[in-house]
């Protein structure tokens, strides 16, 4: 799968108003986001994480610096635009009631149907897509109430690329799963990203998980520092070691980030 430049962030600063005024949680962040990568976003709780993400899905303004997507700036995107462009998939538990897996999948063709949101065939069409893609066809009638926590996760990512939209944020999508789970989730995540040319960035807490199988790594701690690199990269400069206060570097370096799901 080709890989092309999909977002470039320049000199980024990301932050929230708080009660005391503006909360600087990380400054100078550069990078470019690649299709047909997997980028996995680590840090501690209460680094930043999800500051970060919602700054880079446009639900926070950025305090400095430029995030780009596709050529063109974030801050210039409409939203029924933006819903084109980026997809996303936060962590929190969704309590619908009554409503079958096709049909929340379906509320991913929202940008697209316009006032009444009646899909049409070709639109039935692309949910039944996204269904198969995430191989969970065999849901489609299921009351979403009735699902497992795995089973919600993969249908709320199949809604996402109902959205057809070329970047999907997640944050934290392996929260709440046991540890088979974790895997399945993100191997379909891989998938999607090298198979299918999806840029795909997620936060994520699963170390071990996404060191194996990620393309590149965002690294955040608390002190607002964010170092990027590919796992062997950030392996052989340190990073990794200094962060996660690793006794046994070998054991690291033994892992060999050679994970083909």
């Amino acid at each position: 799968m080709k890989r092309e430049e999909t977002i470039r962030i320049d000199g980024l600063s990301i932050g929230y108003t708080g009660k005391h005024g503006v909360k600087t949680v990380s400054e100078g962040i550069t990078d470019t986001i690649r299709s047909g990568e997997l980028t996995c976003l680590l840090g501690e709780n209460g680094a930043g994480k999800s500051t970060l993400l919602r700054t880079l899905a446009g639900f926070l303004p950025p305090l400095a610096g430029s995030i780009s997507i596709l050529g063109k700036p974030l801050k210039e995107y409409r939203e029924k635009e933006l819903a084109t462009v980026i997809g996303v998939v936060l962590t929190e538990k969704n309590n619908l009631q009554n409503m079958t897996v096709e049909e929340l999948v379906g509320m991913g063709r929202s940008p697209y149907t316009g006032f009444w949101g009646r899909l049409s065939a070709e639109d039935r069409r692309k949910v039944g897509a996204s269904l198969d893609l995430v191989g969970i066809a065999f849901l489609r009638d299921r009351l979403v109430q009735t699902l497992s926590d795995g089973e919600r996760q993969k249908v709320m990512i199949a809604k996402a690329l109902a959205q057809e939209t070329p970047v999907i944020f997640l944050d934290e999508p392996t929260a709440f799963l046991d540890y088979p789970s974790k895997v399945e989730i993100l191997h379909l995540l891989y998938r999607l990203s090298h198979e299918a040319g999806k840029t795909v960035f997620l936060s994520t807490h699963d170390l071990e998980l996404a060191l194996q199988i990620t393309d590149r790594i965002w690294l955040m701690d608390k002190g607002g520092g964010v170092h990027i690199g590919t796992p062997e990269d950030l392996t052989r400069d340190g990073s990794l070691d200094r962060f996660f206060n690793l006794a046994d570097r070998e054991k690291r370096i033994s892992i060999h980030f050679d994970l083909n799901p």
